[in-house]
């Protein structure tokens, strides 16, 4: 719109200065001819009231142009005997003043032929001639010229003004009926990037109104483009689904039917080792056996939880207390690990939520040997529980040496290991952390971390439904 509005504007510019310099030239061309006809009928009339001043009448200016109606017209005579000077207008013939006669004689000094502006009396054209050693200057006034110009500078402004204003409209409509496919488009964009598309089953029904995804045209053949693209998109999700399912089935399956010889294995193992006439190496291979049967076990169960936990299973619902909650949880841990030191804080009233109660305390669990597992002896971990707002958030801090950046962005993956970042002590599948998530999800919360060198913290927020939560928010908590 600018650039069209300018563009159109400079040509109107073009074409008023060309129109007003075109009419004005011609305008003065006639005043021109006019003074010239004029100033040799003055001469004439001066010619004659010489020979009247001769019967006795003095030659002045008003003298000469008595009996004229042609109001505008200037006369001033200079003679040997004086100079005067008079003017005619619609009420008669006025003479000029001192001030306004020698302005006059100034002009004509400068040029014969110019104009000259009178204080009171306006701009005038003015021509002079002699005729018997007499200066006869005669004039015509400009007023008629420069109000034509006048009135047609105003009628172009007005007209370039109302027409820039048509145009301004007409653009901005042309534009937005024009662009009324791309807003479509844009509308369907936002609608499915705010889908969750990141996992789960998915179908995309946002399509760009047929009517805006006319090929035939430009902004329509973006509509028909993107309803492709989208085409194309829900059919690689709905097979990606599939195929999700498919190996979440299979992950199920086989850790379902790995359990029973896991079993065996671990059963037959521990009835060889109650045999004391064992030899050393074979007790040794038994015990290794035995070892390695319980952490395959502790693998396969929690794969066996993860694919439950993303097909909705596993959750049962119920009333939860989130501070007691901690209180066993933190009691739970600190048997495991007591070189480290150990503080809770939760509010003096219960923090009430729905929920999986053993799965809750899984999470707490989780979280409490992922910071005990990664940290030096002597560190700090803090369990704390409140209820901000509508939300139910449970907080885990410890200052240890905390998680490098990249390790960070892929802390909930399945089977994540964080030994680039942290001292790991012990064992373990990979598979804490993306269980506690797993469980988050399921009750529609969010877990989060945050990690500089000294402090690390956990933060889980549930959202509370209005009967879920009880007592004032956020009082104060006590530490153990």
């Amino acid at each position: 719109m600018a650039a069209v509005i300018g563009f159109v504007s400079l040509i109107l510019i073009i074409v008023a200065v060309i129109t007003s310099a075109t009419l004005g030239t011609s305008l003065e061309g006639r005043l021109q001819d006019q003074l010239s006809r004029i100033a040799s009928q003055t001469t004439v009339l001066v010619k004659q009231a010489q020979i009247l001043t001769v019967a006795g009448r003095p030659m002045t200016a008003q003298n000469v142009l008595a009996g004229q109606n042609y109001p505008g017209l200037l006369l001033a005579i200079a003679s040997d005997t004086g100079a005067t000077g008079a003017l005619v207008t619609s009420e008669g013939t006025t003479a000029l003043t001192d001030s306004q006669f020698e302005a006059l004689t100034d002009a004509v000094n400068k040029s014969p032929s110019t104009s000259v502006d009178l204080d009171g009396l306006g701009s005038f054209s003015i021509t002079v001639r002699e005729y018997g050693g007499i200066g006869i200057i005669t004039g015509l006034s400009r007023d008629e010229v420069q109000g034509t110009m006048a009135q047609l500078l105003t009628v172009i402004t007005l007209a370039t003004l109302g027409g820039l204003i048509l145009l301004a409209l007409t653009t901005a409509i042309t534009i937005r009926v024009s662009l009324r496919p791309l807003r479509a488009v844009a509308g369907t964009a936002t609608r499915v990037a705010n889908q969750p598309l990141d996992r789960g089953e998915v179908t995309i029904t946002e399509r760009v109104p047929a009517s805006e995804a006319d090929p035939r045209t430009e902004t329509g053949m973006v509509g028909a483009a993107l309803n492709t693209l989208l085409d194309h998109v829900n059919d690689s999700l709905a097979s990606r689904q599939k195929n999700e399912e498919r190996m979440r089935r299979f992950v199920a399956d086989a850790s379902h039917e790995l359990r029973t010889p896991l079993a065996s294995i671990r059963g037959y193992s521990e009835l060889s080792l109650r045999d004391r006439e064992l030899p050393e190496n074979t007790q040794t291979a038994l015990e290794r056996i035995q070892a390695q049967s319980l952490r395959m076990t502790r693998l396969v169960e929690d794969l066996l939880l993860l694919a439950r936990l993303d097909e909705g299973q596993e959750l049962v619902h119920g009333t939860v207390d989130l501070a007691q909650l901690a209180l066993e949880g933190l009691a739970d841990a600190r048997p495991t690990a007591p070189e480290h030191h150990w503080n809770i804080n939760v509010p003096e009233q219960p923090v009430i939520m729905l929920g999986d109660a053993g799965r809750l305390h899984q999470v707490v669990a989780n979280l409490l040997a992922n910071a005990r597992t990664h940290t030096p002896a002597g560190t700090t971990i803090t369990l704390s529980v409140a209820r901000e707002r509508d939300e139910a958030v449970i907080r885990v801090h410890d200052d240890g040496p905390g998680i490098e950046p990249p390790v960070r962005d892929e802390l909930f993956a399945r089977f994540a290991r964080g030994d680039s970042s942290r001292a790991r002590q012990t064992g373990g599948t990979g598979l804490g952390l993306a269980i506690a998530k797993a469980i988050v999800d399921g009750h529609h919360g969010t877990i989060t971390v945050d990690s500089t060198p000294g402090d690390t913290t956990f933060t889980v927020r549930f959202p509370l439904t209005p009967a879920s939560g009880t007592g004032e928010a956020d009082p104060a908590g006590t530490a153990q």
